[in-house]
């Protein structure tokens, strides 16, 4: 049998049983965006990068305030949030070019949210033959990047999007 170690994931592991804070209001409320890869601060909204993204700049667009239904979001907020995601693709297209993305809401546990109280909507950049046989025969997925290196290629080509 062949082992694939990623010694990374034990961060995650680890941080599910220690904290009962959210982990995107921590980042909010910190100060040090580049430590907890929040790339973007709006009115209402935030932008931060996935930690441990299914690809390479997997991003989540997020209200700042800790809001867990998706009903219960006001226009404002609702608004922003899309106008960020809207202009997180402009981004991604200009700094990483993927072929395509997925975005949308992982709402409730049944539906794939690893995060049910603070609602958040994924950006994830696709590539063409992203998709090969680590993930699908080995459950693995490998992300190429370092995801500081993406962070700051993101940041940079902040100052260009509109």
């Amino acid at each position: 049998m062949e082992r694939l170690y990623s010694p990374w994931r034990s961060q995650y592991i680890e941080g599910l049983s220690k904290s009962d804070e959210c982990f995107l209001c921590r980042a909010f409320k910190d100060n040090d965006d580049e430590k907890n890869l929040v790339l973007y601060r709006g009115r209402n909204a935030f932008v931060i990068m996935n930690l441990f993204p299914y690809n390479a700049g997997h991003l989540m667009v997020c209200p700042n305030d800790h809001i867990g239904d998706f009903t219960q979001i006001d226009e404002k907020t609702m608004c922003e949030i899309a106008l960020l995601t809207q202009k997180m693709v402009k981004l991604l297209k200009k700094v990483l070019n993927p072929d395509g993305f997925n975005i949308g809401y992982n709402i409730g546990r049944a539906a794939g949210a690893g995060l049910e109280t603070h609602i958040h909507n994924h950006i994830v950049p696709r590539w063409n033959g992203d998709t090969n046989f680590m993930p699908v025969l080995g459950e693995v997925r490998v992300i190429s990047q370092d995801l500081k290196e993406i962070y700051n290629k993101l940041k940079e080509g902040l100052k260009d999007v509109e």
